[in-house]
């Protein structure tokens, strides 16, 4: 077999693809999905039994499980659903890629929906250059769904041809005869060949191929469909590589289920493909362990004359080719209904371990102090609670949000020291992350809000929802001026300009401000006990401290403007940033004021 360095190549650029496609799909979600789509899904995987239909009907659809599971990562990367949710939905799409297997063994081939990719890219292009960010969203989503297709059928395809260059897997049939270890063994080499080939159909041609040659018989091609259940989950985990924490997790739950599910089955191996050969036999297509006996009774040559069938076949010839048929027909036939029965039994056992699978997951890949999950902490988009509860909990939620935009601030403050070009870009792109998580924050508790207004509340209650929203856009407010103090900075690195230690001084004496402004207005939010006529007063005298501040820095920079202290395109960066620490100032005394009247 030929394979060139381009062949590699165009696999390593079909991984780059396959990435980028659910990089891409992954944000475009974000942006165009929002509430409405998380609350379908939510209620698509509402208990463990709608969540797994739900993986059923997704993957029996488009005919791949690892599809399936990279787009569950990219919900869970975007918040859509939670880990628990993603497990059950994992469990449902192992269900449903059995489906091709069946196809494999009824119809001979596999509809592949990367043919109709570029069509789905022509339709997105109108939608990418639309003026509507909603259409334009959809369009990176159609694209990204697109691309992520064309590379896993290009991982498919350029990977090495083992299905046309059976031969080089024929020394396996000299380990065949080592009793359990060969079951081990032949589970590797499954799992190995799924990992290469980069989908669990195609192993599956590979197994059924080396069944009807006679190499092995149909208990090791059963071990192999267990491998591929094991090999087929390098693909969601492949997918979660630039994926937050929560996707990493539910990728690897995947793994993690079907070995579970490999281990309780090899203690009942030799009894469940003993039933597994029982029922297609019931099922009148013969018994699928007869293969091998009939392909090892026949010479070498006339048994390649049988399965490739030769025209030069004689009459007695002819008669074995169609029993050859039969056999594999039988075979195949088994091997779908192993892969079938095992799915289904693995699911039903493990469904009841989700919690448990989740707890594992999460103790093996921990959250690291740069990882931030989307979604809300106390309150959750279901059904709501008591009024009051309810307005407790988002209290509570408000401080975890002003906890956040705390850490925003202080990446602003890393950015803004940082001299090295690529922890600079990290940074950046960790605040323009936290940014999104700000504004999908701000959308879900204020629609909590309003659903919790919508019940019966006391005038009390009623004043504190109101001024609740209030706290919660100004909050908002923070994390957008946090963003805007990022670009500038961004901005100042891009143009060169170089501060002078008077401009220096000045910003870290602004920063310092603000930061002691948040640090109260989080303490604040985060304290049960109402806010104090002193606390408030606190924060009041540092608000006038960053406006008279600002007024000094705006007269004075004028004036060294003018004497060439330093330069203008240095002045113009430095004074944004200033007006922009007062702007988050006045969002930080406007929640302050906000509690103050919400507790009048």
């Amino acid at each position: 077999m030929n394979y060139s360095l381009l062949d590699f190549c165009t696999l390593i650029g079909s991984l780059g693809l396959f990435l980028y496609g659910m990089k891409l799909m992954s944000e475009a979600l974000q942006k165009v999905a929002g509430d409405r789509m998380r609350a379908i899904l939510s209620a698509m995987t509402k208990n463990r039994l709608t969540g797994v239909l739900t993986g059923i009907l997704i993957t029996a659809l488009i005919q791949s499980s690892s599809a399936t599971t990279v787009m569950v990562v990219s919900f869970v990367n975007a918040g859509l659903l939670t880990l628990v949710q993603s497990i059950t939905v994992i469990m449902g799409a192992n269900i449903g890629t059995t489906v091709t297997a069946w196809i494999i063994s009824l119809l001979g081939f596999k509809v592949s929906i990367s043919s109709i990719a570029v069509p789905l890219i022509a339709l997105a292009i109108p939608f990418v250059f639309s003026s509507n960010n909603k259409r334009r969203y959809m369009g990176e989503f159609i694209i990204g769904f697109a691309l992520l297709f064309m590379g896993l059928d290009g991982l498919k395809t350029n990977a090495p041809d083992l299905n046309a260059n059976p031969s080089m897997l024929a020394f396996v049939q000299n380990y065949t005869d080592m009793g359990f270890l060969s079951v081990l063994l032949f589970l590797f080499i499954g799992a190995l060949l799924t990992v290469i080939v980069q989908a669990s159909a195609a192993t599956m041609a590979i197994t059924l191929i080396m069944c009807a040659n006679g190499w092995i018989p149909f208990e090791l091609a059963a071990a192999m469909v267990l491998g591929e259940n094991i090999g087929t989950t390098i693909t969601a985990n492949l997918a979660a590589i630039p994926a937050n924490v929560s996707a990493k997790r539910a990728a690897f739950s995947h793994l993690i289920f079907n070995i579970f599910g490999v281990i309780w089955m090899l203690v009942l191996f030799y009894p469940f493909t003993h039933m597994v050969s029982f029922l297609v036999e019931r099922m009148g297509v013969g018994d699928p362990r007869d293969l091998i006996e009939f392909a090892r009774s026949i010479p070498e040559e006339t048994m390649q004359l049988i399965i490739n069938n030769s025209s030069e076949l004689t009459a007695e010839q002819a008669g074995l080719h169609e029993q050859y048929l039969n056999y594999q027909v039988s075979t195949s036939y088994a091997l779908s209904l192993f892969h079938t029965l095992f799915n289904v039994t693995n699911t039903f056992v493990m469904i009841w371990f989700v919690k448990p699978i989740a707890n594992i997951v999460s103790f093996i890949i921990k959250k690291k102090e740069t990882d931030e999950e989307f979604q809300l902490k106390y309150i959750s988009t279901g059904m709501l609670s008591t009024s009051e509860l309810s307005i407790l909990q988002v209290r509570k939620e408000l401080g975890v949000y002003s906890d956040r935009m705390q850490r925003m601030f202080g990446m602003v403050r890393d950015l803004c020291k940082e001299e090295n070009d690529n922890e600079f870009v990290k940074i950046y792109t960790r605040i323009e992350k936290y940014e999104s998580i700000s504004d999908r924050m701000e959308i879900e508790i204020a629609d909590y809000l309003a659903k919790v207004a919508e019940g019966r509340l006391s005038s009390d209650s009623k004043h504190k929802t109101q001024t609740m929203l209030r706290i919660v856009s100004e909050i908002e407010s923070v994390g957008d001026a946090c963003f805007n103090l990022a670009r500038i900075l961004q901005r100042k690195r891009n143009d060169k300009s170089v501060y002078t230690p008077y401009m220096n001084d000045n910003v870290e004496l602004m920063f310092n401000l603000i930061e002691g402004a948040i640090f109260q207005m989080t303490k604040t939010l985060n304290s049960d006990e109402e806010l104090d006529i002193e606390t408030f007063n606190r924060s009041l005298n540092i608000e006038n401290e960053i406006n008279n501040f600002r007024n000094q820095l705006k007269n004075q920079n004028a004036v060294n403007v003018n004497n060439h202290d330093y330069d203008y395109l240095a002045s113009v960066t430095y004074m944004d940033t200033i007006v922009e620490c007062e702007k988050m100032g006045d969002y930080v005394i406007n929640v302050m004021e906000a509690l103050r009247e919400s507790e009048k």
